[in-house]
């Protein structure tokens, strides 16, 4: 397959030195973990004896009466825990007891189910509706599901870098191998934005990070009643939760980490993103076969090569004419890159590049204009997943760095290569201080075994890391879907994964140290006139 052979460039370009050392000595970073773990300890007392008053949901969550809402309050700064408070917007829905195999039989309750849906920038409010779906029925019934907005997030002491207004603008240009002069012109905004989060969050800037996530997920634990914590994250959430596990061993129950990100240190972030590149250029070429495959309905070409020039041939166009005056190459852009984190957009897509090369435009611009009405919600999310990158590790601050090594990176993996520069480049202008990665791993017996889930052909969170992660988790079992790229595969189609994680979330059931799971069937195609309308989401 293609993807390894590019993740060997990505590694021969991951000798780059970073030239953003944090600050401070090793000593200094000791004391001052220890004084944060401290002030989590006194936070999580003080929530425990606080509890959360839950009741309706903010009107504007659109929540049904049966999910509930309270805050907790968490330290801004854990080193100093009696400072500044900010407050965590929280949902939950108490468990139904009910058995859907059985109506008679009342389940006992396990506690709380925990969820965390990555990012950084994503919350999980609805999270708890979910256990209407078949799916979760069994979990609904035995754990009270509960979501939450991390710091920075929505209704929790929200984070913000820039005018809305300025975030959803549209069309956008998205150059394949841009020019000098292109370049330029987004090093001069990286370094705005940068500016703009220091303007608009001040010197709170630098507390919203992945440790302070892992923190934060400690005191809500303990405001939720909770001795030890049921978790289950996805992505992004795979990292705090393994922090989390590295900083609170004996708190932990359970852990369900799907789609696991790389803990390594030396690859938090910018290494991460040069991976992650690579392995989007694989699973662009998945989507492309698949197109291909089904030339008689999408017409498209019946090579990935010939639907690679369709593709190139749509992006020009839009470049002169923007689709609705509205996309452009950038939307395009984003629009499918979804297609490389979910196959079930597959066919949305293929339809959409299709009914355009017609004379079609309306499903291409139903399927990637900007959601204006979302602009607000999605710059922060975006402000959210910069501050916590940015703040976590150091990065280049040297744009030949970049330059250099994504380049190299562009000439064999040219479809995400530089649009990941663009939206992590304020990092290399940052104005907070850096933060070095914790070292994620725990000794034999000290947490009990956690579930980590993975796709063999997942490009957001390369398969790669889910290896490094069990490596780090001693006792920890691996789940793989194998030929298979989709991200977060807990409770989607494939039965076997789901089995899985009934088992140990239900039963404490886990399989040998890994475990196989053969891929989920491929999406059908679905014929022209099927149109689904469907937005892209932020990556």
């Amino acid at each position: 397959m293609r993807a390894p052979a590019l993740y060997s460039v990505a590694g021969a370009l991951l000798l780059t030195t970073l030239s953003a050392a944090p600050a401070g000595s090793a000593d200094a970073v000791a004391a001052q973990r220890a004084d944060e773990q401290q002030g989590a300890a006194v936070a999580a007392a003080r929530a425990e004896a606080a509890g959360i008053a839950f009741g309706n949901c903010p009107r504007k969550l659109d929540l049904p009466a049966t999910v509930k809402c309270g805050t907790v309050s968490v330290p801004l700064d854990y080193a100093h825990p009696g400072g500044k408070q900010i407050r965590l917007t929280v949902s939950r829905a108490p468990a139904t007891h009910k058995d859907p195999q059985n109506s008679k039989r009342r389940v006992p309750t396990k506690g709380a189910l925990v969820y965390n849906p990555g990012g950084p920038g994503s919350a999980s409010l609805h999270f708890p509706l979910i256990g209407v779906l078949p799916a979760w029925k069994r979990l609904a019934g035995a754990y009270d599901l509960v979501g939450y907005a991390p710091r920075g997030v929505g209704p929790s002491a929200p984070v913000s870098c820039q005018d809305p207004k300025q975030y959803v603008k549209a069309p956008m240009d998205a150059p394949t191998h841009p020019t000098e002069s292109y370049k330029k012109e987004r090093i001069a905004r990286a370094k705005a934005y940068a500016r703009g989060c220091a303007r608009r969050t001040g010197s709170a800037l630098r507390h919203y990070n992945s440790l302070n996530n892992a923190r934060d997920l400690d005191v809500l634990r303990a405001a939720l009643g909770q001795r030890k914590l049921t978790f289950m994250g996805a992505s992004y959430g795979t990292y705090f939760g393994a922090l989390y596990a590295t900083l609170f061993p004996s708190h932990v129950r359970r852990m369900v980490f799907d789609s696991a990100v790389n803990p390594d240190p030396d690859q938090i972030w910018y290494r991460s993103n040069l991976t992650q590149s690579a392995a989007f250029e694989g699973r662009w070429a998945d989507f492309r076969e698949w197109v291909a495959k089904h030339d008689r309905v999408y017409g498209l070409g019946d090579t990935a090569e010939k639907v690679l020039r369709s593709y190139d041939k749509v992006r020009e166009r839009l470049a002169g004419k923007p689709a609705g005056g509205k996309v452009g190459p950038g939307q395009l852009q984003e629009a499918f890159l979804q297609a490389g984190y979910y196959d079930d957009y597959w066919p949305a897509r293929a339809q959409a590049l299709s009914a355009y090369l017609k004379g079609d435009v309306k499903p291409l611009v139903e399927l990637a204009s900007p959601m204006t009405e979302a602009a607000a919600e999605d710059e922060n999310s975006s402000a959210v997943y910069t501050a916590v990158e940015c703040n976590d590790a150091p990065w280049p601050t040297d744009w030949a760095v970049w330059d250099r090594d994504n380049t190299e990176l562009a000439r064999v993996a040219p479809f995400e290569t530089w649009d990941n520069v663009w939206m992590n480049l304020p990092c290399a202008y940052w104005q907070a201080p850096r933060q070095e990665p914790l070292d994620v791993r725990t000794g034999p017996g000290e947490v009990p075994p956690i579930l980590i889930l993975a796709a063999e052909r997942d490009a957001a969170t390369p398969y790669a890391g889910a290896l490094e992660m069990q490596r780090r988790l001693s006792g920890s079992v691996l789940v793989t879907e194998r030929d298979a790229g989709t991200h977060g595969i807990a409770y989607g189609p494939n039965a076997c994964v789901n089995g899985h994680v009934d088992a140990y979330l239900l039963e404490g059931r886990l399989p040998a140290r890994q475990a196989e799971c053969k891929g989920h069937p491929e999406p059908k195609p679905s014929a022209p006139r099927e149109r689904r309308h469907e937005k892209a989401a932020r990556p």
